[in-house]
């Protein structure tokens, strides 16, 4: 019983650090996209 509790805490935290990972790739790639498109403008 021990052994599957620490094995869904482990799946859980590494979920949750995935998904940080995720939005914070997809705020870089946003970030990334306005620069090209300020200097498409130009």
């Amino acid at each position: 019983m021990k052994k599957l509790l620490t094995l869904c805490l482990v799946t859980s935290l590494l979920l949750v650090a995935g998904c940080n990972t995720v939005k914070g790739m997809g705020q870089d790639l946003k970030k990334a996209g306005e620069k090209i498109e300020g200097a498409a403008q130009k």
